[in-house]
């Protein structure tokens, strides 16, 4: 049986992990960091087209694939794209509801994902988008994966609370699932993640963070 997320909820909206001790989302507007972070950090504006495919590490409330499908949406292209998200412990569809009302923008689109994930659906088909919800530990489900991913959002919790997305082993695995010239964002700017993705055959950069936050990171695979 899969375990769900355990929450606390801070001022009634921002949910926390009882498990790793850390929120979601920024506490400084979560939807503007996954934009920064995720978004700008792979150049997805200028890179998104039919069939390309995004995967991420630590799928939480679904921001950052709404934040997908609303720039998607946006660019009025023609074509579906794919996401594939590794999560372990899933959020319950009414928990994702109430932290999406914290963002009305993701919340305005977020009606077909809740009503697919509220039903127990793990492969979602969005507006634009045909995305895959693998529940599980990623140190298992990961390696056994078929896919390459054009980018991937690397967003589980802090790495000083949840070493084990982090890990060397992972990192490694991440490259081995990118495609010739893919790419890479994170909102970490932790020396060992960085060591371990350079080591995985990224091209890594620090880059300027979102908010507060001084750094983050980004990269590319060779192409």
């Amino acid at each position: 049986m899969t375990e769900t997320a355990q929450l606390d909820w801070r001022d009634g909206v921002i949910p926390v992990s009882t498990r790793f001790d850390d929120p979601y989302f920024s506490l400084n507007d979560g939807l503007s960091e996954t934009r920064h972070v995720f978004l700008a950090g792979n150049r997805l504006e200028t890179r998104l087209r039919d069939g390309f495919h995004v995967a991420e590490l630590g799928f939480g409330t679904g921001l950052n694939l709404l934040a997908l499908q609303i720039l998607w949406a946006g660019m009025g292209a023609p074509g579906t794209l794919r996401f594939t998200s590794f999560e372990a412990f899933p959020m319950r569809a009414a928990d994702i509801a109430q932290a999406l009302d914290h963002f009305p923008e993701a919340r305005a689109v977020a009606g077909p994902f809740l009503d697919q994930w509220a039903a127990g659906t793990t492969r979602l088909s969005l507006p634009g988008i045909r995305a895959e919800i693998v529940i599980g530990d990623a140190r298992q489900t990961l390696p056994t994966w078929q896919g390459r991913a054009d980018a991937w959002f690397l967003d589980g919790f802090s790495p000083a609370k949840n070493p084990e997305l982090w890990s060397d082993d992972l990192m490694a695995e991440v490259g081995r699932h990118t495609a010739p010239g893919g790419s890479f964002a994170t909102y970490t700017a932790a020396g060992g993640v960085r060591r371990a993705l350079a080591a995985a055959g990224f091209a890594v950069e620090r880059q300027p963070g979102h908010g507060r936050k001084r750094h983050m990171t980004a990269g590319q695979f060779p192409g």
